[in-house]
């Protein structure tokens, strides 16, 4: 029995061994095709401009999703298709490894509105996380820019940008409920 687990511990940190220089050369290919993503994303993923969006701590699954998006028409952006379609598979899970390692940012917000939009903000938690940190699939709102988050609900709302889901939720958001619950999420 004590053979099983001194073969069980060695087997495990070999395996550790060999498996940490391949993910540091991953973040590290990530971390120098991100250079590319500075101008818009920012330094390590922090946005500078509320028209583009936090990438720091996004869902890794959401970020290789949206890549590959744009990589073959399914979301429409004059930017970031041209920019998408040179991406190997291997550079979008690479930079979407960079990006969902760095820490959170937040993007603050009108503190009086956050607190309405908090009141507001539990029809998006189910999917978004109940810390609006992401879930999988489902995008990281924590930190993002308000002005952002007001311009991606009204995409929604308008059906120039394309998710049954988020379409029925945000056709049903007011002007006033939009900028309630961008500021909340940007406070975070």
């Amino acid at each position: 029995m004590n053979f099983f687990k001194i073969s069980l511990s060695v087997s495990l940190l070999l395996t550790c061994s060999w498996v940490a220089p391949v993910i540091a050369a991953e973040l590290a290919a990530g971390e120098q095709k991100a250079a590319t993503c500075l101008g818009c994303h920012g330094s390590k993923g922090k946005s500078n401009s509320p028209q583009w969006p936090n990438l720091a701590a996004q869902q890794s699954a959401y970020l290789v999703n949206q890549l590959n998006a744009f990589k073959t028409g399914a979301r429409s952006n004059p930017v970031m298709q041209p920019i998408a379609a040179n991406l190997s598979d291997d550079d979008i899970n690479n930079l979407a490894a960079y990006f969902s390692g760095q820490p959170p940012v937040s993007a603050g917000g009108d503190t009086a509105l956050a607190e309405s939009g908090k009141a507001k903000a539990a029809m998006c938690l189910g999917c978004h996380g109940t810390s609006a940190g992401g879930n999988g699939q489902f995008p990281r709102l924590a930190g993002q820019h308000p002005e952002y988050l007001v311009n991606q609900l009204n995409s929604f709302k308008e059906g120039t940008r394309k998710s049954g889901p988020m379409q029925a939720i945000a056709g049903g958001l007011s002007a006033e409920d939009i900028k309630a619950l961008s500021a909340y999420f940007g406070s975070l």
